[in-house]
């Protein structure tokens, strides 16, 4: 069996008494674009650099291209298979991009370098500080695959970008993965996942909330049905066991949202006049907050186990600090 080209374990990262990341357990095979959403303070940056060696862990370990992390010694040689994009690319002002890519080169080298600037083109000999927020994520693209590395780990990669560059940006992640390439695409922009990843990890509040491949996702959370009638749809006569959710909709009309087939649905209709009938896919913001939802009722149950359960401990206490009454028998004979 391949090693996988990440491979994350139980990685926790506390600041203090405040948790960065807990308890993060996955992996990524080679050649695979893998997503990290998740909104902003969610852990994604901490994770990014626990993974990179820039943070020392708290408990677990990451490992690149087999090699962990902590291993600061075997660590730098993998690092010169790895790019990264940072989620805010900061570079020398006052130096061009030419130069700029020069320093770099000199550290991993630069063997795509003008392939890469044929696509994502930058004004060289400008100093760093006249460039547009895109042109400067255009040259840290450049930056971080002009060596063409193993493994790149990205952060809010596509930010100031604009919509032709990023589609040319997709289409090239793809390429990429289809030489063998692993992408870790981390970002809290849903669309993008869908667009590029073969894979997702969600992540919320530091804790992962799920690890799926995109279209099983989209399958497992079922289709969205809206049906319109002008008789009174009664929510009753759609709550069959393929009914993820149901709801009347404003304008009397029903929204259904149904993971089996259609006839438990199309049995459900037969006794409404129906004017118009729309089924589609799930979007997948509404799978994310799904995902979201339950992920927050799991810790509010926990929540409730864990209070239940230092009740019960206190009333144990509460029960063995007491005298029972044979003991008050005995002590009152004593």
């Amino acid at each position: 069996m391949s090693v996988p080209a990440i491979d994350i374990d139980g990685l926790t990262k506390f600041y203090g008494d405040v948790r960065g990341v807990e308890e993060l357990s996955f992996s990524v095979p080679e050649g695979e674009l893998f997503g990290f959403l998740g909104p902003n303070g969610a852990g994604k940056s901490t994770t990014i650099r626990l993974l990179l060696g820039l943070l020392k862990p708290t408990d677990g370990t990451a490992r690149i291209l087999g090699v962990p992390v902590d291993d600061r010694d075997s660590f730098l040689d993998v690092l010169a298979r790895v790019g990264h994009i940072p989620g805010d690319p900061r570079f020398y002002d006052d130096v061009s991009g030419r130069k700029t890519l020069d320093y770099f080169a000199g550290l991993s080298g630069d063997a795509r370098r003008d392939e890469l600037l044929d696509r994502f083109p930058v004004p060289l000999d400008r100093p760093v500080r006249a460039y547009s927020r895109g042109n400067r994520q255009k040259l840290a693209i450049v930056q971080a695959f002009m060596h063409d590395p193993r493994v790149v780990v990205m952060d809010e990669p596509t930010s100031g970008l604009d919509p032709l560059v990023q589609q040319e940006f997709y289409e090239f992640l793809r390429e990429e993965r289809d030489r063998g390439v692993t992408v870790f695409f981390s970002t809290h922009i849903l669309g993008e996942v869908r667009e590029v990843c073969d894979r997702v990890a969600i992540i919320r509040g530091g804790r992962l909330v799920a690890v799926e491949d995109i279209d099983d996702l989209l399958a497992r959370s079922g289709k969205v049905v809206t049906v319109r009638s002008p008789d009174a749809i009664d929510l009753a006569d759609f709550e069959f066991p393929e009914t993820i959710d149901a709801r009347i909709e404003p304008d009397g009309s029903l929204r259904l949202v149904t993971s089996g087939n259609y006839d438990a649905l199309v049995d459900a209709l037969d006794g409404y006049r129906v004017d118009d009938l729309e089924v589609r896919e799930t979007a997948i913001e509404d799978v994310f907050m799904h995902f979201y939802d339950e992920s927050e009722a799991e810790r509010e149950d926990d929540a409730d186990a864990d209070a239940a359960d230092a009740d019960s401990r206190d009333g144990e206490s509460d029960a063995a600090a007491e005298p029972s009454p044979a003991d008050a028998e005995e002590s009152a004979d004593a």
